[in-house]
Parts: C-alpha cells; sequence; structure tokens
C-alpha cells in the first residue's frame, strides 16, 4: 500500500514573527525614552502630587536634601545656576526647566529657583511622582 504525503514540509524560514517582535521592541523602547529624564537625581524624594505635566522638560535643576544644586547632572553653587541656566537655553529658547527638589527641602530655596526663571522668562516644571 502506497502512502502518499498530502502537505510538504517547507523548509524555508518566515521572518513575520521577527518582525513583529523587532517592531514590539521599538515602540516599547520609543515609549519609555519618552518618559526616562535625564539627569534626574536618584536621591532626591519628590513630593506628591495627583497632577501631572505633559510639557517634555530639555534640562533639570535638582536641589537635595543638604542644599546641594546641580544643573544636568552637574554639581554647581547656587550662584552658578542662572548663568548655567541662561547658556543652555540661549541654545534652544524654547526650554522647559524641571525643577527636582527633595521634598525636605524649605520652600525659600523653591521660591529661589523660581525667582531666577521668572526674572530671565524660563518655563519652569516642578517635578512630581505620583500619589499612591
Amino acid at each position: 500500500m502506497g502512502f502518499k504525503r498530502r502537505s510538504k514540509v517547507d523548509s524555508g524560514f518566515s521572518m513575520s514573527s521577527m518582525t513583529d517582535i523587532v517592531f514590539l521592541l521599538l515602540i516599547f523602547f520609543m515609549i519609555t525614552s519618552t518618559l526616562v529624564t535625564p539627569y534626574a537625581r536618584k536621591d532626591i524624594d519628590l513630593p506628591k502630587s495627583d497632577h501631572q505635566v505633559s510639557a517634555k522638560p530639555n534640562t533639570t535643576i535638582s536641589v537635595t536634601r543638604d542644599l546641594h544644586y546641580y544643573v544636568e547632572g552637574e554639581e554647581v553653587s547656587f550662584s552658578q545656576i542662572e548663568p548655567k541656566l541662561r547658556s543652555i537655553i540661549q541654545q534652544q529658547p524654547e526650554t522647559y526647566v524641571a525643577l527636582h527638589v527633595d521634598e525636605s527641602v524649605p520652600f525659600w530655596v523653591v521660591g529661589k529657583i523660581r525667582d531666577i526663571a521668572v526674572r530671565n522668562r524660563y518655563k519652569l516644571i516642578l517635578a512630581t511622582s505620583a500619589k499612591e
């Protein structure tokens, strides 16, 4: 009795599933890269808030609980914040500045940095973490 196979096994390789995986990875990394803020300090406990701003900041100012100031990850003194921001914003005039301040820092520090932003007409965003 001669049995014949009705279907032949295709020895070719289909790339469709591989391209699906690559596109999913591409989308994942595009979304997560927009959520990451460069130069944000990890040792800062941000205040909690219900509202989040949708504007994407281009530069950051960070203030730690022991009042160390950082502009784009580089430690500066308080008097160096304004000239450093001025040089950054001259290159990109539509820059948003994110202010990352530890929740234990006195409010007068936030006020002084806000005064710098108002005086120079910078767009300042106060960074907060989501309420749990």
